[in-house]
């Protein structure tokens, strides 16, 4: 069961969700830059993550999980939201250059079908950061925060499933180092400087960005094939095309290459 949105709202108002937002803030930032003239997906629970991007990127929406909920996005225009299934999303094939998942793969019915749909609205150069509580993390081993429910996942994990999904990983990073209790959020900075080099396996959270593969097609069970019938929202009319320009690579640890397919 999926977190309801009112209370990851609420958790990201709070002193510690400020905290984990500055760091993931910083370790997207260092991937993607300022996503310039870019189309960008917030998918999950990404909202707080990229009201930076705003300013520079030339498209950002964001789509919620319907067991979750939705609420209006941005608080201070337009709204850019919408509700929509998981494995179902009402966008059409290759539209985003980038996509961003939060709280998006712990709590999916079925992660695969999830990240094929990923696949699908992705641009052939795309890209796509999945952000999920690490499992050996203390923020996957407390239900204060929403990283603490549902399914965490180990580099190998995530990978792995990825691949399955046709997106092959392309570098990783950890955030959160700070302990899931509110008093550490002011030091939050600290823990990130100092565990990173201490402790690096016990961080709370796990990034990794993986590319679009377009060389090979898997089978897929029912629920990860696509609905003819899906409601389809389609780019402003009249809007310029958009450079697939690539980008620096988020990692500062490379996955090793993936084996040879037979």
């Amino acid at each position: 069961m999926r977190r309801d949105v009112l209370e990851l709202r609420q958790f990201y108002a709070s002193d510690l969700g400020r905290a984990a937002r500055a760091m993931v803030e910083r370790k997207l930032a260092e991937a993607w830059g300022d996503a310039h003239g870019q189309d960008v997906l917030a998918l999950g629970y990404a909202t707080p993550f990229i009201g930076r991007l705003r300013e520079s990127a030339r498209r950002v929406v964001a789509a919620m999980p319907a067991q979750q909920g939705v609420e209006v996005w941005p608080a201070d225009g337009r709204n850019l939201a919408a509700l929509s299934p998981e494995d179902s999303l009402p966008f059409q094939n290759a539209l985003f250059d980038r996509i961003l998942m939060v709280h998006g793969l712990e709590e999916s019915d079925n992660p695969v079908a999830l990240l094929r749909e990923v696949w699908r609205v992705l641009a052939p150069s795309g890209r796509v950061i999945v952000t999920v509580a690490s499992r050996n993390g203390l923020w996957a081993n407390t239900e204060r925060t929403p990283f603490g429910h549902g399914r965490p996942y180990s580099r190998a994990q995530l990978a792995e499933l990825l691949r399955e999904a046709e997106l092959e990983p392309s570098g990783w990073t950890r955030a959160l180092y700070a302990p899931p209790v509110a008093w550490t959020a002011r030091w939050a900075e600290g823990f990130e400087q100092v565990g990173s080099r201490l402790w690096p396996g016990f961080a709370g959270l796990l990034l990794m960005e993986a590319v679009k593969q377009t060389f090979a097609v898997k089978p897929q069970g029912s629920r990860a094939r696509v609905r003819a019938n899906r409601p389809v929202l389609l780019p402003a009319p009249g809007a310029a095309p958009v450079s697939r320009a690539t980008d620096p690579p988020l990692v500062r640890r490379r996955l090793a290459p993936p084996p040879r397919r037979s």
